[in-house]
């Protein structure tokens, strides 16, 4: 039987390797990294054959002193930590002490730098993971580490990598991560001689634009809230412009690119119901906080983070991005667009603030230590609520409401009483999702005819026809809206439907017989710790036995679905981040089935008066620039498109 022994450094290196450098873009990572923590600014990429013959970066970071450098090829050898407590709170990209020395371990690698204050240059070598004594050479302030031949030593691992062109592709993603996070350092990537690449330094808005693109900047939502010691900013993309993939989408946690599952998980319930359901959203956000609440400590690439209250950085990410995106209302013009030509304008400081610095000193209490992110109690409803709530939906267009006359629920149509006069009367703000009194409506039945009226024409205009019995034609100072009136009902109808069951406890259903299903003990133990987390959200369950779990009670909106499958995933939905939003999404899907047979249907004929109460409506409802399925509602064409179609003054 074969002796326990003791690895040599050489070969723990290149197992090391085989974990953090997977490919040549994860080589240039922790090169790039290391520039960033050294307080680069200017940044030079260089790469052959997709980085598997050379990668080299250049920096003007505060480079390494003489003595230190054969140290810097060597494992677990940092100037990033020092400690336990230093490690529990990583404010750097980069900690480990084993990046440059895996890499030196399966390549050649060379590593010149001129440290701050320094009158010389040295450089040292190393060729399969044996280091020589450093050398005096030529170069200014900052670091150049050149990579040759990565694996050449290791055949078997040069196998596994890809085609020259697919390589490159991962190494530009890496450098487009990295660029996003630090807007206001330049990069320069070049492949086989040719420029591929060039960032300057500027804001994110400007960053974001050279990345992902103009629209996206302009089109964008902007996000930036706080709470306690937690902070969600950046760009979120418009849920118009969803993308067939997830590409664009970018998420840092304390300048770090990570994915996490509570992260997507918070982002997927924020897009539920304003995304159409084969679209990926696109976005650009960063989360602050304080360095000892994340584990970046979970995996060698460090693209795995581990929050230390999950459920609050969930509950305050969906919050956030959902208050967000409620302002995208049916005809509000997003800043980056001209309201007059449609055309999308250059970003600018001004589109978004620029990244704050983030240093671990600066960072306030954190939040889960303040134990604010309790659910408000909710005000439990009479079961005569939910009945009414259907009976409402059910009625024929136009007939009576046989309920008393406070009733929440909406009327099937819009509609206003009030005298057409020439002088134009609008109604206060509404609040969102509430019913508009029929009263406060008074719009003119002549549409605006000059874009001098902009001052008193709401952002929809004034209706000017029905399209087909499906679109609404209205005009207002930029030119033409069009709009689904069938969409656009839908969203309003879901909203206040929505808010009407926010304000009240989820009532109920008792089963006369339990259902009894087979259980594995992280759905007992979830059972066992999470009962009143269950009990608000409407469901009874108990534990039969240490494999067995018995379904006494559901929610009565969700009685008809599958008991043991419902109950299944709130399990696996709370055990993730500590609450379920997979009963809000059945309750908000049997809500959007509701809203869509109780909105107007097409092929309906409505009257001017009619048209004008859902365009006031429209625009008072959050999110009513989407249907409940995330398509577009209404559309703008103005007048420079209009005269660039007939042609007008060319």
């Amino acid at each position: 039987m074969p002796r326990i022994q003791q690895l040599p450094d050489h070969l723990i290196n290149q197992i090391a390797a085989g974990e953090v450098v997977e490919r040549p873009a994860s080589a240039l990572k922790e090169l790039l990294e290391n520039s960033l923590d050294a307080g680069s600014q200017n940044l030079s990429i260089e790469l052959l054959a997709g980085g598997t013959k050379l990668i080299k970066v250049i920096d003007d970071g505060c480079g390494i002193a003489k003595d230190e450098l054969p140290l810097a090829l060597h494992r677990h050898a940092t100037s990033k930590i020092r400690d336990l407590d230093d490690l529990q709170k990583v404010a750097t990209l980069g900690f480990r002490g084993e990046g440059l020395a895996s890499i030196a371990s399966v390549s050649r690698l060379t590593l010149s730098s001129r440290e701050q204050g320094s009158d010389y240059a040295w450089r040292v070598d190393a060729d399969n993971g044996h280091v020589n004594e450093p050398e005096p050479t030529s170069l200014s302030q900052g670091s150049t580490i050149e990579i040759h031949e990565l694996y050449y030593q290791v055949p078997a691992r040069r196998k596994f990598l890809k085609s020259e062109s697919t390589e490159f592709a991962h190494c530009n993603d890496m450098v487009q991560r990295l660029a996003l996070a630090n807007p206001g350092v330049q990069f320069t990537l070049s492949h086989n001689g040719r420029a591929q690449l060039r960032l300057l330094a500027g804001d994110l808005a400007k960053r974001a634009a050279a990345i992902l693109g103009d629209e996206f900047v302009a089109s964008g939502v902007q996000v930036d809230e706080g709470f306690g010691g937690l902070r969600l900013w950046g760009i979120t993309g418009s849920p118009t412009l969803g993308k067939s993939s997830r590409d664009a989408q970018y998420f840092f946690v304390n300048g770090r690119f990570v994915r996490d599952k509570v992260v997507q998980h918070a982002l997927r319930e924020a897009y539920r119901d304003v995304l159409h359901h084969d679209k990926h959203a696109a976005y650009c956000l960063f989360l602050e906080l304080d360095p000892e609440g994340v584990d970046v400590n979970v995996h060698p690439t460090k693209i795995e983070v581990r929050f230390r209250e999950s459920q609050a950085i969930y509950r305050f990410m969906l919050t956030s991005l959902k208050k967000a995106l409620a302002g995208t209302r049916a005809g509000t013009v997003p800043a980056g667009i001209d309201p007059e030509t449609g055309e999308i304008a250059a970003p600018d400081s001004s589109v978004m603030a620029p990244a704050p610095a983030m240093t671990p000193k600066n960072y306030a209490e954190m939040a889960y230590k303040q134990g604010n992110f309790q659910p408000q109690p909710r005000v439990q409803a009479p079961m005569a609520f939910y009945d009414t709530m259907f009976a409402d939906l059910k009625r024929a267009p136009g007939e009576a409401n046989p309920s008393d006359s406070n009733n929440w629920a909406p009327e099937p149509l819009p509609s206003f009483t009030g005298s057409d006069t020439p002088e134009r009367k609008f109604a206060p703000a509404v609040p969102a999702g509430a019913l508009m009194p029929a009263a406060a409506i008074a719009p003119s039945a002549a549409a605006p005819s000059r874009a001098s009226d902009s001052e008193t024409v709401p952002p929809l205009g004034f209706a000017l026809g029905q399209l087909h019995g499906i679109y609404i034609l209205a005009q207002n100072a930029e030119g033409l809206i069009v709009v689904d009136m069938h969409a656009a009902h839908e969203r309003v109808v879901y909203e206040q439907l929505k808010n009407a069951l926010d304000l009240h406890q989820m009532p109920t259903q008792p089963l006369l017989i339990p259902h009894v299903f087979a259980a594995d003990k992280h759905d007992v133990a979830t059972v066992e710790d999470h009962a009143e987390t269950l009990a608000a959200i409407g469901f009874e369950i108990s534990v039969q036995s240490p494999t067995q779990l018995a379904i006494r009670s559901l929610p009565m909106l969700l009685k008809d679905a599958n008991p043991i499958e419902l109950a299944q995933a709130v399990l696996k939905d709370i055990r993730m981040v500590g609450a379920s939003e997979v009963l809000a999404g059945r309750q908000n899907e049997l809500l959007a089935t509701m809203a869509c047979h109780g909105s107007v249907r097409a092929n309906r004929s409505l009257t001017i008066t009619e048209m004008n109460a859902l365009l006031r409506q429209m625009e008072a409802t959050e999110r009513s620039g989407q249907c409940n399925h995330g398509r577009p509602t209404w559309f703008r064409m103005t007048l420079n498109e209009l005269d660039k179609m007939f042609m007008r003054g060319q």
